[in-house]
C-alpha cells in the first residue's frame, strides 16, 4: 500500500549493446539498478581486421534481456526505454532487410563493427583531402568511423551491397528505429562518427570530395536527414510489434540513443560529489573527465566552448550533454589488450587452474599474486625493468596513428606465474600512461581537468583504478552503480518519458558516487620516470620505422 504522500515508483529500462554482449537493466528514479541481465552476441572475423555482426541477432538478444529485467514489474510503472550501442555500421536495403557487408554474400552478417580496420586505404585517401570537417575529429579521421567504411562498401561490394542499400544506420540508431519505426538519427552518432555538424548539418562538399556524392543526391535519406538530441522522445513510442518482442507496454517513451561510451559518460560525469574531499567539488562539471573502460577505453571531456585538441576527436556540440562541447579521446584496446597479454603467456593455463580453484577471475587472482611477490615495496615498483607501449591495435589518441604497434622491453627467459603477473601489471600501467598522455594533450589545448570518473568493466579492477590514480596524479571517482553505461541508457529513457525536465536534471538525480580512490603521491617520482620511458618507446618505434624506410 502507498502512503498518502507517496507517488508510485517509476522505472526505466536501459539497454546496452557492447562488443560481445547485450545487457539490460531496470533502473529507478534514483538511479538504482534493480535488475540486470546479459546475453552474448555473435561475432564473425572472416579475415584479419574484418569484424562483423548481425542486426537480427543483436535485436533478438535485446528482446531476451529486456524481458528478463522487467519480469514481475507492474508494466504501468515502466515509463521509458533508452538504447546505447557500439558505433558499428548497420546496412539494410530499401525494405529494411539486412544486406551483406562481406565478400561471401552472407546477408545475415550486415554489420561492420566499430573495431573493423578494413578501410585503411579509404581513410588514408579521406585524410589526404584535408577537408575542413576533419578539424572536428582531431585533424585526422579514424578508420573506425563511418565514412571510410561506406567508401569501402561502395568500392568493394557495389553490386551486392551498395547499389541495393536503402539505409545505413549507426547501431544505436538502428535499435531506436527497430523500437519505434522512426528513422530519425541521434545527434550523438551523426556528430561523432559521420561528420554531421550540430550547427550546420551535413557538408555536401565533403561527401562529393571523397566520392560518396550519391548520399547527397537523395538528401541524405540513407544516412539521416531527421536528427534529434539524445534523450528526445521518438515518434509515438514503442510500436505494438516491438513491445511484444521486448515484453514492454506499447507506447512507452523511446529515447533518441547514444553511443555506448557516451552513455557511460552521461551515467557518471554528473554525480553529486559533495562530502568526498574532491577538488572538483564546487568546480564546473568541465573539470571532470569520464573514462569508460571496456574492450577499448574512451575519455570524455566537456567544455563550454569548442576546444580543438590535435589527435583527439571533437569538439562535438551537444553530442553527450546538451549545450556542452565534447572532446573524446580513446585507446583502441584496453580490456582486449589485457586479455591478449595474459592469455598468450606460457603460464596462462596454470593461472586459469589456480583462479578456478579459488573461484576467482584470472585478474582477481593476478592482483592477489602481485601482492604476494611485491615484498616491502609498493606493487607498482615491480615493473622497474619492464615497460610496455600499448598500441597493439594502433593509436586512437592523441597520436591518431593506426600504424603504431605494441612494444615490450625487459623480457627474460623465465615464463612462470610471477613473470605473467608482472607483465600484466606493466600492461595495466601502460594503459594508464596512455590516459595520462591523452589528459596532457587535452590540458595543453585548453581543458582544465582535476578528477577522473571511471566506469565500465575495467573499473571493477582495483589495480587498474589505483594505477590510473597514481599515474595521472588525480583522484578517481567510481559510481555507486558499476554499470554506469546502463544508468546512462536509462537516463535517456527517463528524459524521453518527461519525468525530468532535462538531461542535466536526470543526471544529477540518477548518478551517484560510490567510492573515491586517491593517488599515492609518495610514488610520483617513480611513475614520472616510467612515463619518460613510455614516451621514449614510441619515439624509438618511429625511429625504427624511419630506418627501415630509408635507402
Amino acid at each position: 500500500m502507498l502512503g498518502d504522500n507517496q507517488e508510485p515508483q517509476h522505472y526505466y529500462v536501459g539497454v546496452d549493446v557492447g562488443t560481445g554482449s547485450v545487457r539490460a537493466a531496470l533502473v529507478d528514479q534514483g538511479g538504482v539498478l534493480l535488475a540486470f541481465a546479459d546475453q552474448p552476441i555473435k561475432r564473425w572475423e572472416p579475415q584479419f581486421n574484418h569484424h562483423e555482426q548481425s542486426s537480427e541477432d543483436i535485436w533478438a538478444a535485446c528482446c531476451v534481456v529486456t524481458k528478463k529485467v522487467v519480469q514481475g514489474i507492474d508494466s504501468n510503472q515502466i515509463r521509458g526505454i533508452g538504447f546505447d550501442a557500439t558505433c558499428s555500421l548497420v546496412v539494410l536495403d530499401k525494405q529494411f532487410h539486412p544486406l551483406p557487408v562481406n565478400h561471401e554474400g552472407d546477408s545475415h552478417r550486415n554489420i561492420i563493427m566499430w573495431l573493423d580496420h578494413r578501410a585503411v586505404s579509404q581513410v588514408q585517401r579521406i585524410n589526404e583531402t584535408k577537408h575542413k570537417v576533419l578539424q572536428y575529429v582531431g585533424g585526422v579521421m579514424s578508420v573506425e568511423m563511418q565514412a571510410p567504411k561506406l567508401l569501402w562498401l561502395k568500392e568493394k561490394l557495389r553490386e551486392t551491397c551498395w547499389n541495393k542499400a536503402g539505409h545505413f544506420f549507426d547501431l544505436p540508431d538502428f535499435l531506436s528505429w527497430k523500437a519505434t519505426g522512426v528513422t530519425a538519427r541521434s545527434l550523438c552518432s551523426l556528430v561523432c562518427k559521420w561528420t554531421y555538424s550540430a550547427e550546420d548539418g551535413w557538408d555536401d562538399s565533403f561527401w562529393k570530395m571523397i566520392g560518396l556524392e550519391d548520399l547527397v543526391a537523395d538528401n541524405y535519406s540513407k544516412i539521416g536527414n531527421q536528427v534529434l538530441p539524445p534523450g528526445a522522445s521518438l515518434g509515438n513510442g514503442l510500436t505494438p510489434e516491438a513491445a511484444k518482442d521486448l515484453g514492454l507496454p506499447a507506447g512507452i517513451a523511446v529515447a533518441a540513443s547514444l553511443i555506448d561510451a557516451h552513455a557511460g559518460g552521461l551515467g557518471v560525469i554528473g554525480a553529486d560529489v559533495r562530502g568526498h574531499s574532491l577538488a572538483c567539488e564546487g568546480q564546473p562539471v568541465t573539470s571532470r573527465l569520464a573514462v569508460i573502460c571496456g574492450t577499448s577505453s574512451c575519455h570524455m571531456g566537456i567544455s563550454q566552448g569548442p576546444i580543438f585538441v590535435p589527435g583527439v576527436w571533437g569538439p562535438y556540440f551537444s553530442a553527450m550533454i546538451p549545450g556542452f562541447w565534447l572532446n573524446e579521446g580513446g585507446q583502441s584496446v584496453t580490456g582486449g589488450l589485457l586479455d591478449h597479454m595474459v592469455q598468450g603467456h606460457a603460464a596462462f593455463p596454470e593461472l586459469q587452474a589456480r583462479a578456478t580453484a579459488r573461484c576467482q577471475s584470472v585478474y582477481a587472482y593476478l592482483n592477489s599474486h602481485l601482492d604476494l611477490i611485491k615484498k616491502a615495496q609498493p606493487v607498482g615498483f615491480l615493473t622497474v625493468d619492464l615497460h610496455v607501449w600499448p598500441d597493439f591495435h594502433g593509436n586512437r589518441s592523441p597520436l591518431a596513428d593506426l600504424t603504431l604497434k605494441g612494444m615490450v622491453t625487459g623480457l627474460k627467459l623465465s615464463q612462470d606465474l610471477d613473470d605473467l603477473a608482472i607483465l600484466y601489471l606493466a600492461t595495466v600501467q601502460a594503459i594508464a600512461f596512455g590516459t595520462r598522455l591523452i589528459v596532457e594533450a587535452m590540458e595543453a589545448a585548453g581543458h582544465s581537468i582535476s578528477t577522473l570518473f571511471l566506469c565500465g568493466g575495467l573499473s571493477k579492477n582495483p589495480l587498474f583504478v589505483q594505477m590510473h590514480a597514481d599515474i595521472t596524479g588525480m583522484p578517481v571517482v567510481l559510481s555507486r552503480e558499476v554499470e554506469s553505461v546502463l544508468v546512462g541508457a536509462a537516463i535517456l529513457g527517463a528524459c524521453a518519458s518527461g519525468d525530468f525536465t532535462s538531461v542535466q536534471e536526470a543526471m544529477a538525480r540518477m548518478s551517484k558516487v560510490g567510492k573515491v580512490v586517491f593517488p599515492r603521491l609518495e610514488d610520483k617520482s617513480y611513475y614520472d620516470k616510467k612515463y619518460q620511458v613510455f614516451l621514449k618507446l614510441v619515439e624509438h618505434q618511429k625511429e625504427y620505422a624511419a630506418i627501415m624506410k630509408g635507402d
